[in-house]
């Protein structure tokens, strides 16, 4: 009997902000999303500032450099909402 193993990869793939929640794909293919409403610097940014996120942390957190956000992978697993900065 054969047994497949599942390969854990938390890191970001990539990132999808739309009107009303934050898409986070890792690259083992699991999908996170979040309400917007969570962040309210990435909701009050234009599309163009929504767009140009980066990889943080080797991968494990997205940053938005024009408006100073970083969000973790860590965080989007627990489903829980951000403590207030």
């Amino acid at each position: 009997m054969a047994i497949s193993a599942v390969m854990i990869d938390e890191r970001v793939a990539g990132v999808e902000v739309t009107d009303v929640e934050l898409i986070v794909r890792l690259r083992d293919g699991r999908r996170l999303a979040a309400p917007l409403d969570w962040f309210p610097r990435l909701k009050a940014a234009t599309p163009a500032q929504r767009a140009n996120w980066e990889e943080a942390a080797a991968g494990l957190g997205v940053h938005w450099p024009e408006i100073d956000e970083d969000i973790g992978v860590a965080g989007l697993l627990r489903s829980a909402a951000p403590e207030a900065a």
